[in-house]
């Protein structure tokens, strides 16, 4: 048996329907829905086989596991349904964390307009809470959290002792994890807070690939972020970019396992992979889509940026004509964030390059409007109550939001959290909302629930259950448009 586990709570051990926009749902909180069919509808259990590992997991984990198998470990990556058969003999257990307490943009939203912890908080409460982590505590066990929610530790410091948490490990932890993991097993101390230093960020070459398969065929083409918006963590890593031959040797890895069959390609902007400026590579980007797309079923993006498509229509033109081969959409989430030129130039004036801070307005427009020409639905998101934003800033935004109308799209905004360069500010309530962020609300919902029933049919086009589950889908948009007009 493996001495080290690697496991997530049951949001995170979700394939979503093989639709990453279905994720979204794990944002939300207890509603109409029992939870049985909510967690079917939008994050359905992975299968597993009988050992309790499951056929995919999340790609962090799959990372975590890679490095851990390449240093010479024991490791097994098991579903949070299967822990108690598989903690016996294991001395370490590692978790992996995307949004463990809701304070993330949109959980946290959608839980003050519920005024409920919504679903991602609770089943990781959930986890760390079983009586089975907490008997092999009792024997030794050390425990050890990481991920992109590991920053949230910061404001639940007694979560812990409260959930048995002996280190949390925040940043890329390639390089620093084997330390961690082998003080562990020595029976040594951990460090509480582990926070990835400057010279411990991986190279390229210091990057294991994945062995096991990830949730929907997700590959990293890329880390960091060359655009430097201000409320952002991924900023502040540095900008790398994959060889083409490490991105295929990853896709092996998904498409020789039979569990996938298409492929997500991450990278906080997909559209500049291979660049090294805010101007994309069209050689690269071709060539790229071009070989994913001849081994591939469907394909999807992770993020891009509306400025770097809007800067070649060309170029995102002649990538849909690949794309759409063999698929008749696909699907990304973009940052919009404010239709305000003021806001765009204070806290992310290199986010509308090669354009001009003053011109956002208009390259959302462009940007969204060949998106909808070409079958890129894109899930974006506004932040309302930023800092030093004025009710003319709202305004603008309204007005943007009035122009995107006819744009195939769900648009979600979400209230400001203190991150990256603005983690000094406070973060944004719903007590602290005005009648011009009601209103934005309420226009995003509508705008929402007008493309709703598009985009059901265009995810579960061909499945028997299609009529089914746009029902139910359509009954959460409602009440969540509902919740949003009975904000006072």
């Amino acid at each position: 048996m493996a001495e080290i586990l690697l496991t997530a709570d049951k949001t995170l051990m979700s394939d979503y329907h093989s639709n990453e926009f279905l994720g979204f749902g794990t944002c939300a909180p207890p509603n109409f829905i029992p939870d049985w069919l909510f967690s079917y509808l939008f994050f359905p259990s992975l299968k597993t086989d009988k050992f309790g590992a499951p056929q995919t997991a999340p790609y962090g984990l799959r990372k975590t596991e890679a490095q851990l198998l390449k240093e010479g470990f024991k490791v097994a990556t098991v579903s949070p349904q299967h822990l108690k058969e598989n903690l016996k003999d294991a001395k370490v257990l590692g978790i992996h964390v995307m949004d463990p307490f809701g304070l993330g943009p949109a959980s946290s939203t959608l839980a003050a307009l519920f005024k409920k912890k919504p679903f991602l908080a609770k089943y990781f409460e959930q986890l760390m809470l079983d009586p089975e982590i907490k008997k092999a505590k009792s024997n030794g066990l050390k425990v050890i959290v990481g991920g992109p929610g590991a920053w949230q530790f910061h404001y639940r410091e007694k979560a812990l002792k409260d959930f048995g948490i002996d280190c949390i490990v925040e940043g890329e932890a390639e390089k620093v994890i084997s330390k961690l993991v082998r003080t562990a097993l020595n029976g040594e101390d951990l460090p509480s807070y582990y926070e990835v230093g400057v010279g411990e960020i991986p190279k390229l070459d210091e990057i294991p690939d994945i062995v096991k398969p990830s949730v929907n065929g997700l590959i990293e083409i890329g880390r960091g972020c060359c655009r430097g918006c201000q409320f952002c963590n991924v900023t502040l890593r540095p900008l790398r970019w994959y060889p083409m031959e490490k991105i295929e040797r990853e896709l092996d890895v998904n498409l020789k396992s039979g569990r996938v069959k298409g492929a997500c390609i991450h990278a906080e902007d997909v559209m500049l992979y291979g660049s090294n400026s805010t101007t994309p590579n069209p050689e690269k980007l071709l060539e790229l889509h071009k070989k994913i797309v001849s081994r591939c079923e469907s394909i999807s993006w992770s993020h891009c940026s509306l400025a770097a498509v809007a800067s070649n229509p060309k170029l995102f033109h002649d990538l849909s004509e690949i794309i759409l081969q063999k698929q008749s959409w696909w699907g990304v989430e973009i940052g919009i964030e404010t239709g305000s030129s003021e806001v765009a130039k204070k806290i992310m004036p290199t986010k509308a390059h090669p354009f001009k801070a003053d011109e956002w307005h208009d390259v959302v427009v462009e940007g969204m409007g060949l998106m909808h020409d070409h079958n890129l639905v894109p899930a974006g998101t506004l932040i309302v109550g930023l800092p030093d934003e004025t009710e003319d800033d709202i305004i603008r935004t309204q007005e943007l939001m009035d122009d995107l109308k006819g744009m195939r799209s769900l648009i979600v905004p979400l209230f400001f959290v203190p991150l990256g360069r603005l983690t000094d500010e406070d973060w944004f309530k719903d007590t602290k909302m005005n009648k011009q962020h009601r209103e934005l609300m309420i226009q995003c919902a509508e705008h929402d629930f007008k493309w709703v029933d598009n985009l059901i049919d265009w995810t579960f086009k061909g499945k028997w259950y299609n009529k089914l589950m746009r029902e139910f889908y359509r009954g959460f948009a409602s009440i969540a448009r509902y919740k949003v007009k009975q904000i006072e």
